[in-house]
């Protein structure tokens, strides 16, 4: 199945790194494409000409991108990966990598709702949690909605799988005294995704450290995304937009990564310089440049 949704992981300047970091730990892992900086994009991000912009990886399967855009933004508990682990040696062992040079926030340990439970930063910031327990997607991309976000978790579930095909809720646990979803398992075009909610001030809210990319075919389907998505949120530039919940979303034609990832510098300089000049994404404007 193609993935329709990737997360996008924003670094200061060591995207490749963490990637080969990422890609070390778990099975059916790999990198993929990277592109680099034009000169016209290196002036704009402050990042050196031909230095890594983005790479693509894949994490047991889960395609990511991995982005070199400056230390702007930085990590939050807002968003993290689910990590289902089949054994208690893969848990301890994942726990003792991912941890090492982090900040453990819940210590790897046997919790109400599960036998073996951790929540880790790693050394690069990327908020990580294990449980002891078979899953649906062996890493899954998850929500915390805290804060002014709190209580709006079915809204935006609901809001989602709205816009997105092949959507349902696969499992839903929610407090019997508040009504707030501790953990919620869904699907958007087939992929996985975990919400969850939590009580108190947390004081951490989505940033574009973390956004997802949609992949576009067409420029209907550019169309399509991109105003559903920004409906009551805001458009940023070159194909980002936050939606009304705040979560970063990056609307682009699947032709794009070729593009900047080809070995023709002049085409992905003329493409860049084109998508600078854009909010919406416009096919026709970067094949024309």
């Amino acid at each position: 199945m193609t993935q329709k949704i990737n997360p996008c992981l924003w670094f200061d300047h060591n995207a490749e790194e963490a990637a080969k970091f990422h890609t070390s730990l778990f099975k059916d892992s790999k990198i993929g494409r990277i592109a680099k900086f034009t000169k016209g994009g290196a002036q704009v991000s402050g990042q050196k000409e031909n230095s890594t912009m983005t790479i693509e990886y894949e994490m047991a399967s889960l395609k990511l991108i991995g982005i070199n855009g400056g230390p702007m933004f930085k990590f939050t508990p807002s968003f993290s990966f689910f990590v289902w682990c089949d054994t208690e040696s893969e848990i301890d062992s994942l726990w003792k990598s991912l941890s090492n040079g982090g900040e453990a926030r819940m210590v790897l340990d046997k919790y109400p709702w599960a036998e073996k439970y951790g929540w880790t930063s790693d050394k690069y910031g990327v908020e990580w949690q294990l449980m002891l327990k078979e899953g649906l997607q062996k890493i899954t991309p998850t929500f915390l909605f805290v804060d002014e976000l709190f209580g709006k978790g079915e809204e935006a579930i609901s809001f989602y799988a709205g816009i997105f095909k092949n959507s349902k809720i696969d499992a839903l646990a929610k407090d019997e005294e508040t009504k707030i979803i501790l953990h919620c398992q869904f699907e958007l075009e087939g992929q996985c995704f975990v919400l969850m909610e939590g009580q108190g001030k947390h004081g951490h809210k989505f940033n574009n450290s973390f956004s997802l990319v949609v992949n576009c075919d067409s420029q209907d389907e550019i169309d399509y995304y991109w105003n559903k998505l920004s409906q009551g949120g805001e458009i940023e530039q070159c194909g980002w937009l936050k939606d009304k919940f705040g979560v970063s979303w990056q609307v682009v034609p699947t032709v794009l990564s070729e593009i900047m990832s080809g070995k023709n510098k002049q085409k992905s300089e003329r493409a860049m310089g084109a998508i600078l000049q854009m909010k919406k994404i416009e096919i026709d404007k970067i094949m024309e440049a």
